[in-house]
């Protein structure tokens, strides 16, 4: 059977940082310059399906893209309301604001406005259920030429998986080009098994100043990375989940085949 049609279960610790950085298949995926990945002139729209998603997938790429002097932009999926169900300290209400808050944060970070966050406001978790709808709402705002970031189809994580579905087909009708990353994707699979899809993979490679940035850009989502101090529940997005998006490179699947 294909291994990402086994069951995605996040759950555990997962593969660390440091095992990943031993597997001699991900050390093989050829590197890829930022010109390449992005030619001159495109527009960068990274769909995240939840705040913090658009620094975990590409967090240094929308740092390099914005020095060179363009505008990428965001586009919230969801307000990321649903991370703490049942937690009196972040109530839903109280999450949507902080969540927000968070992500302008982190792309100031990154040298990026908070003008350039476009809120959708699906349904944290509802995101399958408003599959057909956010594949319009984001045809409509995909262009010619645009390069289109979001997690990976198979990432193990229901809303990150739909984002991905209806990112493939927006770009389909609009003509963009889609790059899709792993979050989660890290965590379920492991070294050597064949999961994610290397041989459509590419390695933007990251100078160290941009690497500093996206860590500076993640520490700001207080609310994911520190423990609930109502419940004490473990942080949403713990220290080795961050860990894994810290290479010194970020991981890209090129095109929307990649089973």
């Amino acid at each position: 059977m294909d291994a990402v049609n086994r069951s995605r279960h996040i759950s555990g610790s997962g593969p660390s940082a440091q095992a990943w950085a031993g597997d001699a298949a991900l050390a093989a995926v050829p590197a890829i310059a930022l010109d390449a990945l992005v030619p001159p002139g495109s527009r960068v729209v990274v769909v995240a399906p939840h705040p913090d998603d658009e620094i975990l997938t590409c967090g240094a790429l929308l740092h390099l893209v914005a020095q060179q002097g363009a505008a990428p932009l965001v586009v919230a999926v969801t307000d990321g309301e649903a991370s703490h169900p049942g937690s009196q300290a972040w109530p839903p209400e109280r999450l949507r604001h902080e969540r927000a808050r968070e992500t302008e944060s982190a792309l100031a970070c990154l040298g990026i406005g908070s003008e350039r966050v476009q809120r959708l406001a699906i349904p944290d978790g509802g995101v399958t259920a408003a599959e057909a709808g956010l594949t319009q709402r984001l045809a409509d705002i995909l262009q010619p030429g645009d390069v289109v970031i979001t997690t990976w189809r198979f990432d193990g994580h229901p809303d990150h998986e739909a984002t991905a579905r209806a990112c493939i087909e927006a770009a389909r009708r609009s003509g963009a080009r889609l790059l899709q990353a792993p979050v989660w994707g890290w965590h379920w699979s492991a070294p050597g098994d064949g999961a994610l899809p290397l041989a459509q993979a590419r390695k933007l490679l990251l100078p160290a100043a941009a690497l500093a940035r996206k860590r500076a850009a993640l520490g700001c989502f207080h609310s994911q990375i520190e423990a609930d101090a109502g419940t004490g529940a473990a942080p949403i997005l713990p220290a080795f989940a961050i860990e894994r998006v810290l290479h010194p490179f970020e991981l890209y699947f090129i095109g929307a085949d990649h089973e």
